[in-house]
């Protein structure tokens, strides 16, 4: 019997879900670091909590800044070639047809057929610039990102990731905020695995022992390097 099969597929090309997933991760491990790294001195508590408060601010803005700044540029460079090609389709049209036929021809059809689809294609000049734009620069036109969903995500997330190792120090001090630090990062680096796993439908253990290891060995030496500057200092 004639079973149906229906599969649908997620956008990853836009900028946003990449934001917030690598936003999430970055903020966590550069947060537990820098609150180790500076706990790992012994300051007083107070010194602890304004690194913490500092990185995430500074951190979340910088990510919102750096994938806003990326995705403008990538969209204006795209916007760039769409003109180009939609110059090109304007005033020589018929070397676009053959440009495009011969690309058909490249993928396996026959020359007839390819003229034939190509021939097709340019009767809609929108539909011809998107084929076009798809088939020769590997553009598609509605997956190119938006930079605002991008920077607010990736602020936000980077703010959560953030966030996570610098909470008990706002109700404990000394090495119990230490710990408790490096146990949320730790749950917190394997939900990241966890997700990150679900998405690519790769092994959850890998992932989420890659993303365990990363944080601890991050968060471990800037503890060691603090603990030497700090004791160095005290001297």
């Amino acid at each position: 019997m004639h079973q149906e099969f229906e599969h649908h597929h997620r956008n990853v090309q836009g900028g946003a879900a990449r934001a917030a997933v690598f936003g999430i991760s970055d903020g966590l491990v550069t947060n537990v670091s820098l609150i180790l790294g500076v706990a790992g001195a012994q300051p007083g508590p107070s010194y602890v909590r304004l690194a913490g408060i500092s990185g995430l601010l500074a951190g979340a803005f910088s990510m919102a800044a750096g994938e806003f700044v990326s995705v403008s540029a990538q969209r204006e460079l795209l916007a760039r070639e769409l003109d180009i090609e939609r110059q090109a389709l304007t005033e020589a049209p018929e070397a676009e047809r053959e440009e495009l036929a011969a690309l058909y021809q490249q993928r396996g059809l026959p020359a007839e057929a390819a003229r034939y689809l190509a021939q097709e294609m340019m009767k809609t000049p929108e539909l011809a610039l998107e084929v076009h734009a798809r088939e020769e620069l590997g553009i598609d036109q509605r997956s190119m990102g938006s930079p605002y969903l991008a920077a607010v995500s990736s602020l936000a997330s980077f703010a959560v990731g953030a966030a996570v190792p610098l909470v008990p120090w706002l109700f404990v001090a000394g090495n119990p905020a230490i710990a408790a630090s490096l146990v949320l990062a730790a749950v917190t680096a394997v939900a990241i695995g966890l997700v990150l796993s679900q998405a690519t439908g790769r092994s959850r253990v890998r992932n989420v022992l890659r993303q365990l290891a990363v944080s601890m060995l991050a968060a471990g030496v800037t503890y060691l390097i603090g603990r030497l500057v700090g004791v160095s200092v005290s001297r």
